[in-house]
């Protein structure tokens, strides 16, 4: 059945009031969950609605937590999640240091103490809106072992950008990636469809690559480009869990898991303004740009974006969507 963004955005909001979430805060997650649907982004969609409810009703999440603001430096924002929704908490900090980096050209946004804030890019689409740059990252819990090894030790550890266009355009370059091999998603919906992976998402406990999704959950998941994604990986750990305070991806059990610690994870914001930096900025991406449109097959990535009005559900997995907005059964 065919179901459209605002039903998605509207049943996801009354899902998590409905499990204990602040209507400000539900309002503010249900709007990336909708976000996701609209791009195609399913695994950051309603497949993580049903967890973010059961979080809610055993207190893994707190729905209602008023996220705290600080600005140790002048382009230094800081946002204390306090173990709530990274949504909300960006929202809280975003018009602080975006003013920042209107100001000084350049300045950070770091969220710590959060739930996973799923896509990075619905974060950076925001920074772009303002005419900035926008570049974020995330640790998640460890399901990632490092190249010839079979220990989990990073998260997915996504990465996104977005470089923003002419005042009110759409971004001109929108990416946001894993620095795995691939979403841990991936794996988890071809176990459950009964389907096998591809070779090089994954290896089982003992190291040796597998398509089979069981024996990957069982084992970690490879970075991208083996020994470059493995370090920029490295990198986002460090950033995410060293700016914030918070904690590494070693210490976070599964994400979806319905009861346990909080998440406590972090995520980093760098925010460029490119007027404080060159008057050429606009003419070097047109350069760039030209070139990549001469070559057939190719183009810049994010653009053109995929903008769905409506998407296609299962009717059974909607009348569960629904249901949840009768609250914890």
């Amino acid at each position: 059945m065919d179901v459209t963004i605002a039903q998605i955005e509207a049943a996801s909001r009354a899902a998590l009031t409905a499990h204990g979430a602040g209507d400000w805060q539900a309002a503010e997650v249900a709007r990336a969950v909708a976000r996701a649907e609209e791009t195609g982004n399913v695994i950051c969609g309603l497949y993580y609605l049903e967890s973010y409810c059961t979080q809610l009703a055993s207190g893994r999440v707190k729905g209602d937590i008023e996220p705290k603001v600080t600005a140790p430096r002048p382009g230094a924002i800081a946002v204390d999640a306090k173990f709530g929704f990274a949504q909300p908490a960006f929202a809280r900090g975003l018009p602080q240091a975006v003013a920042a980096a209107q100001k000084l050209g350049v300045a950070t946004l770091s969220v710590g103490h959060a739930h996973t804030c799923t896509s990075v890019g619905f974060f950076t689409e925001q920074i772009a809106a303002q005419g900035l740059i926008g570049i974020g990252m995330t640790n998640a819990s460890a399901i990632v072992s490092g190249p010839g090894g079979k220990t989990p030790i990073l998260g997915t550890n996504p990465i996104a950008f977005t470089i923003p266009g002419a005042a009110g355009d759409v971004p001109r370059m929108h990416a946001d990636f894993s620095t795995a091999a691939v979403a841990l998603g991936k794996i988890t919906m071809a176990k459950a469809a009964g389907e096998a992976i591809p070779l090089g998402w994954a290896v089982d406990r003992d190291g040796k690559p597998t398509t089979d999704p069981a024996a990957a959950l069982g084992g970690s998941l490879v970075s991208a480009a083996e020994y470059k994604g493995w370090a920029l990986g490295l990198l986002v750990e460090i950033m995410a869990a060293g700016l914030t305070g918070s904690v590494n991806s070693l210490d976070v059990k599964g994400l979806k898991l319905p009861d346990g610690p909080p998440h406590g994870l972090g995520q980093v914001y760098i925010l460029v303004d490119p007027a404080a930096h060159s008057a050429a900025f606009a003419d070097r991406f047109d350069r760039l740009a030209k070139a990549v449109a001469s070559d057939p097959g190719v183009r810049i990535p994010g653009n053109p974006r995929r903008k769905l009005q409506s998407v296609a559900v299962e009717p059974d997995f909607w009348v569960k969507i629904e249901g949840l907005a009768e609250g914890p059964s």
